[in-house]
């Protein structure tokens, strides 16, 4: 265990988290939404400083991440416990509880494994690294001083004050956007909508490369109307941001059937209409997994699942047909 960073000490041994919107109340011996900060004698605690319970070399696509590095394996990271409670969550073996097989390593050691591994990037994903915040701030501290990239796969929803600090040692996040349906938000993921925003709004203001990811789920947030309003929203950040609309299938308390793909096709393409970069995922199609010229149409980067062919951009990071300066960070 760890004392957490940004809680605040109340009467009869009570603590307020200030980690994320929840904003916990908790009392002593209990712990907060997430089940990983624990009030211990009036002092809050991570129960998962170190705890890790899976290690991969994964395609930075898989994030994903299309224009961060194209390409490249990213040494992958997660812990377990999460301030969600998203009803189909795919992960729910290690956000909803402690599993039983857990690696248990420090800071300078996730450092030693990257450099060993000769790998240019590490990821924390799988559970919600927010919640892991005090193993990520010290271990992204020591990867930034090796000259080592970090990735945050996150649902976003941290408050204003720990996102500061964490930020300079972040290279690039993908956080999922959920919707844009107050109710789904508070029914079905158990949040809000506007933290998550704002966590996405502040993060590019700040220069890290964003992605965003929103799974569109049956009879849940798959309103084409309020969808749009989602686009606009961040087309209106900058028309550059890459969107990942994924397919959902059914999984742990959520069971309606698997996202319609006409459906799903016609969704993409209302984004096209205030996005320059727009991506299906979990549909494994070429047409809507590579990269195209949004001045030309020129192919750009060619994927197949995660087999990646980087075409047509010049050693400036153009378009080769019409010099158009592609974001893509490589």
């Amino acid at each position: 265990m760890k004392e957490a960073m940004f809680y605040e000490e109340l009467e009869d041994k009570k603590v307020k988290c200030k980690l994320c919107p929840h904003n916990c109340i908790i009392k002593n011996n209990l712990t907060g939404i997430c089940k990983v900060r624990k009030n211990i004698d009036g002092k809050l605690y991570s129960l998962n400083y170190g705890e890790i319970t899976a290690i991969n070399d994964d395609p930075i696509e898989k994030k994903p991440l299309f224009h961060f590095y194209p390409g490249e394996y990213v040494l992958s990271l997660g812990t377990w416990g999460c301030n969600f409670k998203c009803l189909f969550c795919q992960n729910f073996e290690i956000s909803q509880e402690r599993p039983y097989s857990i690696y248990k390593l420090n800071p300078e050691d996730i450092v030693e494994m990257a450099i060993k591994r000769k790998t240019k990037i590490v990821a924390f994903t799988y559970s919600e690294p927010i919640v892991w915040y005090e193993f990520v701030y010290d271990t992204a501290k020591l990867l930034k001083e090796k000259d080592i990239k970090t990735v945050l796969v996150t649902n976003g929803y941290i408050n204003k004050e720990p996102l500061l600090k964490l930020i300079p040692y972040i290279d690039a996040m993908n956080i999922d956007l959920k919707g844009f349906n107050d109710e789904f938000y508070k029914k079905i993921i158990g949040g809000k909508k506007e933290p998550v925003m704002e966590a996405i709004k502040l993060s590019f203001e700040n220069n890290i490369h964003i992605e965003v990811t929103t799974l569109v789920v049956t009879n849940g947030n798959d309103n084409e109307n309020e969808l749009e309003e989602l686009f606009k929203w961040i087309g209106n950040i900058s028309k550059d941001i890459p969107l990942h609309l994924s397919r959902y299938y059914p999984v742990y308390k959520y069971s309606e059937s698997p996202t319609d793909i006409v459906k799903l096709k016609k969704i993409y393409n209302i984004a096209t209409n205030y996005l320059n970069y727009v991506y299906l995922g979990n549909v494994w199609d070429e047409n809507y997994e590579s990269t195209f010229c949004p001045e030309c149409g020129t192919l750009l980067i060619n994927r197949r699942g995660y087999n990646i062919k980087i075409q047509n951009i010049d050693d400036k990071g153009r378009c080769k047909s019409c010099l158009k300066k592609i974001p893509i960070i490589f």
